[in-house]
This record gives structure tokens, C-alpha cells and sequence, in this order.
């Protein structure tokens, strides 16, 4: 899993202007305001909201705000002070793609283990299929790719390069991933999510330690906003056996794992990739 030590590359973004780590603050508070806003009018009008939108969850517009608005908010910090040109440069970190192989058999394989090894813990691994026809679980990928991976625009795409100009990697994913599980706190109050069913702690320390995980992957992809988008899409697979709340804890040992293999390029600043637009 160990990564190799990419050489520090300049950021595209002029130095006087343009996001800089004090752009954290802005980024932060608007994230937390508008989902936890939309969440606290969802609650006071929930009865009426559910009979035009229906209940909590992947199908609710009020759900999809508040799962969209790290994407959103970032998306438009973006926008803001790079203009157009700007947003082009940062969707294009979704075509760098180059990472070692090791770091791929992560994504791909290690991921879909952890959940089964989860699963055999809880005794779930047996369980069928949940989807018959199995075709039917093509509706199912949707919300995989196109709701959870929405909010990397945000945590990956803006809020990790920022932090790890100031912090190494090591010290930026744990701070990145305390905020993430924290935002995520309203999910166990909403009837509906599936969150509402887990236990809090373990969700809590796995959102931390899989922060831990991306962020050398990340790095090693030089700021890849395909491969969060991956990483984001695994832990929503809906193919995977449910494994609560062991997977959790395995993504926390595993995250031990990773940051010890990894320990030099995570305490290293100059592995880190900052540029929110890209490299050149």
C-alpha cells in the first residue's frame, strides 16, 4: 500500500489570489449551515414535506441537498474566485487517474474485503443476494455514483488541498475526517437514513480512520478527484453484505495499517498534493 514519494509540484492558483486555507472557514461554515439548516426545517415540517417529497431518503430533494451541499458549496467557492476557467481546470483532476497498482488493489479489492470480513463477524456473510431479478440492482448503482460521491467536490476537491498546505497529510486527514463525522451527525436523528439504524461511535471513528486511508491514495493520484469519487462509491455499494458495525472497526484497524506503511509520505508535506485546480 505504501505509495511513492511524488516531488512537490506548484499549485495552478495564483499565490495572492484565488482559495487559500483561510477559504476554509467559508467553505466549513456554509456546508454546515445549509445541510444542517435544510435538516432542522425538514424536522419542524417533516409531516408535510413527506407527503409532497416523500419519506427520508436516497429519493427525498431535502436528503439530496443535504448529502450534495459539500459539492455545491465548493463547487461555487471554485467559481467564485477562479471563474470559469477555473472550474475547467478543477473537473479536470477527475482524468488523472495514475496511481502504483498497489494503491488500486486497495480501492477495488481491500475495500469490498473489509465488508465481507465485517460481514462474516456479524454472521451476515450467508445472507442472499439482496436483489431478485438480479438485474434489479442496476437502480440500486444509481445513488452508488451519483448522490454520496457528490460531496468529494467538496471534502476532497476543495477542503483537503487547502488543509494540507498547512498541515501534513496525516495530521489534514484527521482533521478533515473529525469535520466529516461530525457533519454527518444529523443522519443518526433523521428516520429514514440509513444511518439511523448503526451505532454512532464506530461510524463516527470509521469516517476518521477512512480519511486516514484516502488521503495517501489521494496523494498518490495527485489530488484525483476520480479516485475519491471511487473510494466514496465503495463505501456505498449496495452489493456489499452488511457488516455494521464491524467494518467499521476494521476500517479503523486497517487505517492503522495504512498510516504505518505510509508514514513517511503522511508526514511529509511535500507528498501532499495542494492544488485545488490541478497540477500543471
Amino acid at each position: 500500500m505504501s505509495a511513492r514519494t511524488p516531488t512537490r509540484r506548484p499549485s495552478t492558483e495564483p499565490a495572492t489570489t484565488g482559495l487559500t486555507v483561510r477559504s476554509l472557514r467559508t467553505f466549513f461554515l456554509a456546508t454546515f449551515g445549509l445541510s444542517w439548516g435544510a435538516g432542522i426545517l425538514y424536522v419542524f415540517f417533516q409531516e408535510r414535506l413527506d407527503t409532497v417529497l416523500g419519506p427520508m431518503g436516497y429519493t427525498n430533494p431535502v436528503f439530496i441537498f443535504m448529502v450534495y451541499t459539500p459539492g455545491i458549496v465548493g463547487v461555487l467557492l471554485v467559481a467564485r474566485h477562479h471563474g470559469p476557467a477555473g472550474l475547467g481546470a478543477f473537473f479536470r483532476r477527475f482524468a488523472l487517474r495514475r496511481m502504483s497498482l498497489a494503491w488500486w488493489l486497495v480501492l477495488l479489492v481491500g475495500m469490498p474485503a473489509v465488508f465481507y470480513a465485517g460481514a462474516a463477524i456479524t454472521g451476515n456473510l450467508g445472507d442472499p443476494f439482496p436483489f431478485s431479478p438480479w438485474y434489479t440492482v442496476l437502480p440500486a448503482l444509481l445513488p452508488m455514483f451519483l448522490i454520496g460521491p457528490i460531496e468529494e467536490l467538496g471534502w476532497r476537491g476543495v477542503a483537503l488541498p487547502l488543509l494540507q498546505r498547512r498541515l501534513a497529510p496525516l495530521w489534514a486527514s484527521l482533521v478533515l475526517g473529525v469535520v466529516i463525522a461530525l457533519w454527518h451527525t444529523p443522519s443518526f436523528l433523521l428516520s429514514g437514513t440509513k444511518q439511523s439504524a448503526w451505532d454512532f461511535w464506530p461510524f463516527f471513528f470509521g469516517v476518521i480512520a477512512i480519511s486516514v486511508i484516502l488521503t495517501p491514495m489521494f496523494n498518490a493520484a495527485r489530488g484525483s478527484l476520480l479516485v475519491a469519487f471511487l473510494f466514496h462509491a465503495q463505501m456505498n455499494n449496495p452489493t456489499w453484505p452488511d457488516a455494521q458495525p464491524w467494518d467499521m472497526w476494521l476500517f479503523v484497524a486497517t487505517a492503522v495499517v495504512v498510516a504505518v506503511v505510509n508514514r513517511k509520505a503522511l508526514l511529509d508535506r511535500g507528498t501532499a498534493a495542494t492544488a485545488v485546480l490541478g497540477t500543471p
